[in-house]
């Protein structure tokens, strides 16, 4: 089976999968983080069909929305294909390290595919678009939007991370306002800038609203 025939039934399987997907991980978030992985591998390099499959599927047995993890899930879903081992162990990979697992945690793919899926995925947690998946993420799971009696947590460990209760706001300080300085592509890097910026106006806004005073990060 050809390369062209392979991503166009992975994503027929994605599309199923992830059906009525209300947490803001829905098919079109995957799809967009396969253009944007496509547009760094463009200028970065690297195995475009390994960058696409891992792309689209980047959050098959994501911690968030399954019970199975991602090694398990993909490899079921790749036997159907006549694909050699290094060329699966690439896809998995990209899906066991793509995630973000905390502020203490520095974690980084060990491919030049796995790092542009990552910073794919995470441009699009940033941004006008990142807000709006936080929210919905936030809303999804009975998340407070703010408290100003619960203040942002380090995260020293991936479970901690997983398990610890927090509020949307909060989310910018413990995850997405790290992302432009975590990018792993100079392309990356550059495309985060401006959606970093949007954020830290957004928070600007939500603070005066309220009338509190900014956090030191935003000043």
């Amino acid at each position: 089976m050809d390369k062209t025939s392979i991503i166009g039934q992975t994503r027929n399987y994605i599309q199923r999968l992830f059906k009525g997907e209300g947490t803001g991980h829905d098919y079109l978030h995957i799809e967009r983080v396969v253009t944007n992985a496509l547009q760094l591998q463009k200028a970065e390099g690297g195995d475009r069909f390994v960058v696409e499959m891992g792309a689209l599927l980047h959050d098959v047995g994501d911690h968030k929305l399954f019970d199975k993890e991602p090694r398990e899930l993909i490899s079921e879903f790749l036997e159907n294909f006549d694909l050699g081992s290094d060329q699966q162990e690439a896809i998995i990979s990209i899906a066991e390290q793509v995630s973000f697992k905390g502020k203490q945690q520095k974690e980084k793919p060990d491919s030049l595919e796995g790092e542009i899926v990552q910073d794919a995925d995470r441009l699009d947690a940033i941004g006008a678009i990142g807000i709006a998946r936080t929210f919905t993420y936030g809303g999804s799971i009975n998340q407070p939007i703010f408290d100003p009696e619960l203040n942002p947590t380090e995260h020293n460990s991936f479970e901690e991370y997983k398990k610890k209760r927090s509020t949307t706001i909060n989310h910018f300080y413990e995850k997405l306002l790290l992302l432009k300085d975590r990018m792993n592509t100079i392309t990356g890097k550059n495309l985060a800038v401006e959606r970093h910026k949007f954020m830290i106006g957004f928070l600007k806004h939500f603070y005066s609203e309220l009338d509190l005073n900014l956090p030191s990060v935003l000043k």
